[in-house]
């Protein structure tokens, strides 16, 4: 069933006790920036002992940064789940074999003679990347606050949680042609209109957001979620409040129990207000 309109929802406050927002198409806006109304509600949030997590597909240390004005400490959901972090502390990492990672670089070059691919191996310490052409480096900047160029990503050390693809022309178009045989044994998951994450299989935000409310002790009837784009699906079930942004993909406008304004029009900021009775 298609989901409800957010103004169906009575005014708050209601009983929450953790909000989880997606960021690029979610709770960011046009220009890439956190509204600046959110950061007010923050601070109640942290007044209430509601805990707020950023998840993402974002490098922890991109998330980090976006929040360094935060008032209180928060956790975090980063890399698409291979990654979550509670008060600094790792709750639970999840890493793609040396093997994998080998093949998919291979892949990646073989297929970036006829498409205009890059690839980002995204390891604990750092993101690595041997493409270092402007274009394809301004697009992991966005993403990546700590990125090496490399010669050669093969010789990389470091423990990978996720290898991230960025296509310049549609990455769900290329999911089945360039990444079906990897798709076979590890999650290939499409995080926006250019960037697809090969992770390994059953990990996901939704596993994040669970071993969080695990950690805190809360059920998803005190748990919000919101979400735009396909690698946020698994993260709905989470929660009896799950929200759609109307900029949402159809499959999780689909799923979702509410439709939020779109983030060009402060849809988690105006949601968040009235489930708080702000």
């Amino acid at each position: 069933m298609p989901a409800r309109p957010w103004t169906t929802i009575a005014p708050g406050p209601h009983d929450v006790r953790l909000v989880v927002a997606d960021m690029d198409g979610t709770l960011l806006d046009e220009s890439g920036a956190v509204p600046a109304d959110f950061w007010g509600l923050l601070t109640l949030m942290g007044e209430r002992g509601i805990t707020f997590v950023p998840a993402s597909g974002r490098q922890l240390a991109t998330l980090q940064r976006v929040f360094e004005r935060a008032p209180q400490g928060l956790s975090y959901v980063a890399e698409n789940g291979t990654l979550v972090v509670h008060d600094d502390e790792v709750v639970s990492t999840t890493t793609v074999s040396a093997e994998i990672t080998r093949s998919v670089v291979g892949t990646v070059r073989e297929a970036a003679r006829d498409h205009d691919l890059g690839l980002v191996v995204c390891g604990v310490r750092s993101a690595y990347v041997e493409r270092n052409d402007r274009a394809f480096l301004a697009e992991c900047d966005k993403y990546y606050a700590r990125l090496e160029v490399v010669e050669d990503l093969h010789a990389v050390e470091d423990d990978v949680l996720k290898l991230a693809v960025y296509d310049f022309e549609d990455s769900e178009r290329h999911v089945d042609p360039i990444f079906g045989e990897v798709a076979r044994t590890h999650q290939v998951v499409v995080s926006g209109k250019h960037w697809l994450d090969i992770m390994v299989r059953g990990v996901d935000k939704g596993q994040g957001v669970r071993a969080l409310q695990a950690r805190l002790g809360v059920t998803p009837a005190q748990t919000v979620v919101l979400g735009d784009y396909l690698n946020d699906l698994q993260m709905l079930g989470t929660a009896e409040w799950s929200f759609a942004m109307a900029n949402a993909h159809d499959d999780l406008i689909e799923q979702a129990a509410y439709l939020a304004p779109a983030n060009t029009e402060d849809g988690v900021v105006r949601v968040l207000t009235r489930l708080l009775g702000a």
